[in-house]
């Protein structure tokens, strides 16, 4: 681990304290009026990081919480967070998109990713192949995450790595969390 990484790791409980007790950069929106998707979730389908298609009908009756994520980002200990809800709450699938689309902290390839995502977290929730998950280019699954044409609701990307869309059992869009909400403080 690279003294940097280091660094990171070493200072992010603190950081999150600060961003906690400030409320600074914390948002959480929500499906106030508990609006039904246009566009069913269900109907997605997805690549995982070794190129397997993979269908999100596979997760009905389940929350999940998507994140983009990346490993060069003060954020990147989230890993451990989610590895953790991952294996705590069977109710729940977490489900992690890397993207190089916040200041280049995600350069690596799937391949490099997982290594590192296995080696510097253990992590075994699903990994989807490196895509945008802003702009024109963003996969599928940001298309609907960000349209309220599909989702019935909302169009905000997300504004940095780490930023998280929680879909309820029945697939809708219930909330969206920055990334200074630990996954840890997620009500589910």
């Amino acid at each position: 681990m690279s003294i940097l990484r280091k660094i990171v790791v070493l200072s992010y409980p603190f950081m999150m304290k600060i961003l906690k007790l400030t409320g600074m950069g914390r948002r959480i929106y929500k499906n106030e009026k508990n609006v039904s998707p246009l566009e069913s979730f269900y109907s997605l389908k997805a690549y995982l990081n070794n190129g397997e298609e993979i269908s999100f009908e596979q997760f009905k009756n389940k929350k999940i919480l998507i994140v983009n994520l990346a490993s060069e980002c003060a954020f990147t200990p989230q890993y451990s967070e989610l590895e953790e809800l991952h294996h705590s709450n069977q109710k729940l699938v977490i489900l992690g998109f890397p993207a190089n689309d916040f200041k280049e902290q995600e350069p690596g390839t799937d391949d490099e990713i997982m290594e590192f995502c296995k080696k510097e977290y253990a992590v075994t929730f699903p990994l989807f192949k490196k895509k945008s998950v802003k702009g024109r280019s963003k996969q599928v699954v940001y298309k609907w995450l960000t349209d309220k044409t599909k989702n019935g609701w909302n169009d905000k990307e997300p504004q940095w790595n780490f930023y998280k869309y929680l879909i309820d059992e029945n697939g809708n869009l219930s909330k969206i969390f920055s990334s200074s909400v630990s996954p840890i403080d997620i009500e589910f």
